[in-house]
């Protein structure tokens, strides 16, 4: 991207807004956010939000637009050019991720139709996990729900896990197909991944953006049996549990607030659900990076990314506290100033803060794919 001339528009749609950042090839970005579309106080859809970012812009010389696409399935695996027949798949895989690709294929359509004569490229969030070993992403299920349904292992954030990643090796100086890592994708939407020389061979989340870590909203692992009895038991509609899981679980689900921010702070005040909230979610943080340093049968470096991971310490160490037969070291003084290498200079395993870029990954995808 660095010595690259050329502009790149990146959109990132939502259900009721769009991120929108342009990237020059100087380092020079130009970003905002339109929000409550289709809502009292907003634009009416995502053709009019569109028209507003656009008018926004200079967009002279931009020679692609890179969208984010959250699910693309087992056969996007790389950035793709969008034409009909993406357009039609990526609907297609809207089952997989109801919540996300509605919203993205609104804003690819209505900036295709605002910017005809520009090539689209579609990033996926799941194409940096199409690594995964089979022992990783098959489920133990009937092997029919695999072949003919597509059921397995996706995950999400893959824009992010990566660039971290290889963030982190030139932080640490040393080749990125030499490192063990685990990479702590910390949002309200939160995920862990375990990659060995670049490549993600474990993640967290699964078939969908659901599973894994303890998330603002979201539950994370949850007992399968346990959606049974919601329904049978309590009389749940489906419609009515996943929104229960996907929106009122997690940490809103355990003390009633889904800012870290706060809950952290509802801690130290001696608030015992926001303690709780925070036990859970630190406690699980610690299996998944335990679990993974396993699973890479070592572990070089631990890398904290998103607006938790980067800007809160106490999370970080908590997620990491009894790690130290791992190896892991953690400097008080440095974790507190949201350092780039937190760990201790005798730690054996570096611990490293690292600014996500998904626009810029996006960006750097956008302009591979015309190549």
């Amino acid at each position: 991207m660095a010595d690259d001339q050329r502009r790149v528009l990146v959109l990132n749609s939502g259900s009721s807004s769009i991120k929108f950042e342009l990237v020059g090839p100087d380092g020079a970005r130009v970003s905002g956010l339109v929000e409550r579309i289709g809502e009292p106080g907003g634009v009416a859809d995502h053709a009019e939000g569109m028209a507003q970012v656009l008018s926004s812009l200079d967009l002279d010389g931009v020679a692609v637009v890179g969208h984010r696409v959250v699910h693309g399935g087992e056969e996007f695996q790389q950035p793709t050019v969008v034409d009909e027949a993406v357009l039609a798949r990526i609907r297609e895989l809207s089952a997989l991720a109801p919540l996300h690709n509605p919203a993205n294929l609104l804003g690819i359509e209505a900036a295709r139709a605002a910017l005809p004569g520009v090539p689209h490229v579609a990033v996926f969030d799941t194409a940096f996990h199409v690594t995964l070993p089979a022992h990783a992403y098959r489920y133990a299920l009937p092997d029919e729900l695999y072949r003919r349904h597509g059921v397995r292992r996706y995950g999400f954030h893959g824009t992010s896990h990566g660039y971290v990643a290889r963030q982190a090796a030139a932080v640490l100086g040393r080749p990125l197909e030499s490192l063990r890592m685990v990479t702590l994708h910390l949002g309200n939407g939160a995920s862990a991944t375990a990659v060995d020389g670049g490549h993600s061979v474990d993640t967290s989340m699964g078939f969908g953006p659901l599973e894994g870590l303890v998330m603002g909203t979201r539950s994370g692992d949850v007992d399968t049996t346990i959606v049974l009895h919601l329904v049978r038991g309590l009389g749940l509609s489906l419609d009515e549990v996943e929104d229960l899981l996907n929106r009122h679980s997690g940490l809103r689900g355990l003390c009633g607030d889904n800012d870290m921010r706060a809950v952290v702070a509802r801690a130290a005040a001696g608030d015992e659900a926001a303690r709780l909230a925070l036990d859970v979610t630190t406690y699980r943080l610690r299996k998944y990076v335990g679990a993974y340093a396993a699973a890479l049968g070592g572990l070089d470096a631990v890398v904290f990314t998103a607006g938790i991971g980067e800007h809160s310490p106490v999370v970080r160490a908590m997620a990491l506290e009894g790690l130290g037969f791992l190896g892991i070291e953690l400097d008080p003084a440095r974790n507190e100033a949201n350092a780039s290498v937190i760990s201790t200079d005798a730690s054996a395993v570096a611990v490293l803060v690292i600014p996500t870029d998904e626009e810029r990954e996006i960006a750097r995808q956008a302009l591979a794919a015309l190549s």
